[in-house]
């Protein structure tokens, strides 16, 4: 914040938070690559850490909500920008799963973790 107090950029902080979206999805989540490969033996898996990496994006941008408004700066660019990467991250992920669960090519992965085969 400039020492004057004012109020800084909207456009700044819609970038921070859809790029904050965006990192908490890579370190929790393979990429809809992987996913739409290896959907049909764990699209559950896949699925549920889509899931999770997007409640932390969603507690981390509402602190930033709360601290925007708390120093006089308006809510909607913390939620906009986590809402809009949250949104097409969603929708990137369930293609993906779609169309890996549809798809007749056989998956990267097997089943037999840690079991020889």
């Amino acid at each position: 914040m400039p020492a004057d107090g004012a109020v800084g950029s909207p456009a700044i902080t819609v970038a921070v938070y859809a790029a904050l979206t965006y990192d908490i999805i890579s370190a929790t989540n393979s990429s809809p690559q992987t996913t739409e490969i290896n959907a049909g033996t764990r699209a559950p898996t896949l699925m549920k850490w889509v899931r999770l990496g997007l409640a932390q994006a969603a507690l981390f941008a509402g602190i930033g909500i709360v601290l925007e408004t708390a120093r006089g700066a308006p809510a909607w660019p913390p939620l906009l920008g986590a809402g809009l990467a949250g949104g097409l991250l969603w929708a990137q992920y369930v293609h993906a799963r779609n169309a890996g669960i549809a798809s007749a090519r056989p998956p990267t992965e097997s089943l037999s973790w840690g079991n020889p085969t």
